[in-house]
């Protein structure tokens, strides 16, 4: 699994390199956590796990009158984020864990959104309950996150071409994708950080890998940048490698429908309100 350290060096990197195909695939994700998020009034957003930006650029050019700071433990993903904002004055960028993050003046978020950038925190409960400390009373929080990894057929897909693994099934609590799979766990995470008012929404969509006319070709090169695959498939050498690519290629193709390759995901869209 992925954890915060790896986040800072050569994944990191790699992700920012790799930040308008993630972008794509995270389409409906995006556009449904915005809606959420656009239903409350806010004038100040914090942008948790922010990655390459994608959500504060998008909250900070619809609402100029807010102030919007995205929050990141990767120097190369905020390098891009940097970039796409230059040209909103009200959006600021800050490298740092946001479970230790600390509110300057004037800077206590009403709003607190993250796409996908909450299930790395070693003690989720600590994290959010310091985050509560530091948004206004009443705030609220909304967040995506994947469902348990036997919702999302995009990791059995994958799975399927990669030889099985030796060690221990990882642990699904484990911070990491698939670490807040588990409603119940969440609500209780929640609960014990002092949250109110919780809620989830459960949306499955179609997560595109690959465009274009090869668009086989390059969801297969995205996978072998980024992802669990990325990583097996590099540890593999001669024979077993070819075989490894030649299966996720056909499991790619199997998904390729007019001009994209998307495969199956599941998420939550989940909701809160920190204590008045």
């Amino acid at each position: 699994m992925t954890d915060q350290f790896e986040w800072t060096g050569q994944v990191g990197n790699a992700w920012a390199e790799e930040w308008q195909r993630t972008d794509r695939s995270f389409t409906p994700v995006t556009e449904r956590l915005l809606e959420v998020a656009r239903a409350h009034a806010f004038t100040r957003v914090m942008d948790i796990g922010c990655g390459a930006g994608e959500l504060s650029v998008a909250l900070a050019a619809d609402t100029p009158s807010a102030r919007v700071i995205g929050v990141d433990v990767s120097k190369d993903l905020l390098g891009v984020a940097r970039v796409r904002a230059s040209k909103l004055g009200n959006l600021r960028f800050a490298l740092g864990d946001a479970a230790a993050w600390t509110a300057g003046e004037g800077e206590r978020p009403d709003l607190l959104v993250s796409r996908h950038g909450v299930m790395f925190f070693d003690d989720p409960v600590a994290a959010f309950a310091h985050i509560a400390g530091q948004a206004m009373p009443g705030a609220n929080l909304v967040f995506s996150c994947f469902r348990e990894r036997g919702e999302n057929g995009w990791v059995h897909e994958l799975a399927s071409a990669l030889p099985p693994g030796d060690g221990p099934k990882p642990d699904p609590h484990a911070p990491g994708p698939f670490a807040f799979g588990d409603r119940e766990r969440v609500e209780g995470i929640l609960s014990e950080a002092g949250w109110q008012e919780i809620g989830f929404e459960s949306i499955d969509y179609s997560m595109v890998v690959g465009e274009g006319e090869d668009a086989v070709d390059e969801a297969l090169s995205y996978f072998l940048r980024i992802g669990p695959a990325a990583r097996a498939i590099a540890s593999l050498d001669g024979s077993q490698r070819g075989e490894a690519l030649a299966r996720l290629r056909g499991v790619l193709e199997a998904h390729h429908r007019g001009d994209a390759v998307s495969l199956p995901a599941a998420c939550w869209i989940v909701t809160a309100r920190s204590p008045r």
